[in-house]
């Protein structure tokens, strides 16, 4: 639903206050309103409704007060016009990116992406005859040159998962704008306090609400946010009918997570800095990656287009897969989980859980070696973490 934010309001105000909807009791935490349908006062209230001439709800696989308070918040947040609250992810991501398309269609992706956003765009569309190019996102030229006459679609996610690949995401919506294309972007891994992909020329976001944004690791959702034409001509009737919805209490939930992603980022980007320069000295690292980090590889882009670093680290260790899994296997606050942007720290070996399926070339392309660890920094004491860290280390040979 669209945003009714009419103050000028800083992020962290936003995110506690916006969009909240009381009942006639006046409740100061949002209500949860765990209801399948909705009654009418007379036949003629029920006609109305279903014409669009009363703006009330109809039912919950459509539209739910809860659900709409959340979407409401995060359109305040990202600046965007109107959102549709997801089931998860993954179900924004297919939703963003299917809703416009038709078979003789054209997508162009970055390569370096999530294994299931990969094979969305790789696998799913091009059954229902969409087509699809991989590029190296690093480099617009490669954007450029896969451009065909009937691509409608960019989709990127940056910073990439695993890697932390940045992609210039203000270049990309230009090539896009300049063949009538929409772009869709991935911002999970920067959240929308650290970059903001519709300031920077992007038409469309989307979100995994599950990462930072419930950020307890207590349920799953997600989010796709753009204009309301787009919304209304394009996402909307996918939405209403393939059923992709958020639960009310799932809604309700990440509301709370809303109210604290501000303070809990800002820690998590503080120690994930202490910890990647702490990594980038270790003998037994052979490679750190980390964005607020000036020998990241795209730190020119990271300084035009980000506001902070990333709360996540990308490092491959000596010795492959068996130090890595040593690695992981030595810590003992780290716990190993292959989800992210949760207050309890987090790491996984991408090549054998998350990016599984992918060929070995394809992992290659993305950067994804035997020794490559995705590590998600929470908010424990950062020296208990540099502790854990440091004899994780000491295990590698």
């Amino acid at each position: 639903m669209t945003s009714d934010k009419t103050r000028n309001w800083k992020p962290r105000t936003t995110l506690v206050h916006d969009a909240t909807l009381r009942s006639q009791y006046g409740e100061m935490s949002e209500a949860i309103f765990l209801t399948q349908g909705y009654v009418y006062k007379t036949a003629e209230a029920a006609e109305a409704r279903f014409k669009g001439e009363d703006p009330g709800f109809i039912y919950s696989r459509y539209a739910n007060p809860t659900v709409d308070m959340f979407e409401r918040r995060m359109c305040a947040l990202e600046g965007a016009e109107e959102g549709r609250a997801m089931a998860s992810g993954m179900a924004a991501v297919a939703a963003a990116i299917l809703c416009s398309l038709r078979a003789g269609d054209h997508i162009v992706a970055a390569r370096a992406l999530f294994g299931s956003c990969r094979w969305i765009v790789e696998t799913l569309a091009p059954r229902y005859g969409i087509e699809a190019t991989l590029v190296d996102g690093k480099d617009i030229a490669n954007w450029e040159q896969a451009v065909r006459p009937n691509t409608k679609l960019f989709f990127l996610e940056s910073p990439t998962n695993p890697t932390l690949e940045v992609i210039d995401i203000a270049a990309v919506a230009a090539l896009a704008n300049s063949i009538g294309a929409r772009l869709v972007v991935d911002n999970v891994f920067a959240t929308p306090l650290l970059q903001r992909p519709l300031e920077l020329g992007a038409h469309v976001v989307v979100y995994s609400a599950t990462k930072h944004i419930d950020g307890q690791g207590r349920c799953l959702g997600g989010i796709v946010l753009s204009d309301k034409a787009w919304v209304e001509e394009h996402l909307q009737d996918y939405f209403r009918h393939t059923g992709p919805s958020m639960s009310p209490f799932n809604a309700w939930t990440l509301l709370k997570g809303l109210e604290t992603l501000a303070v809990r980022v800002d820690q998590q980007m503080r120690s994930a800095a202490r910890i990647a320069d702490l990594l980038a000295q270790a003998p037994q690292i052979e490679r750190v990656i980390y964005p607020g980090r000036p020998d990241h590889p795209q730190a020119d882009i990271i300084a035009r287009q980000m506001s902070g670093g990333s709360t996540l680290i990308c490092f491959d260790v000596k010795g492959g897969r068996a130090g890595a899994f040593a690695f992981q296997n030595a810590l003992d606050i780290v716990l190993l989980s292959n989800n992210l942007g949760d207050a309890k720290s987090l790491i996984t070996h991408p090549a054998t859980t998350t990016h599984k399926n992918l060929s070995d070339e394809a992992r290659a392309e993305s950067g994804i070696g035997a020794g490559t660890l995705r590590l998600s920094i929470g908010l424990e004491d950062i020296d208990d973490l540099v502790e854990d860290i440091e004899q994780a280390l000491a295990s590698v040979r």
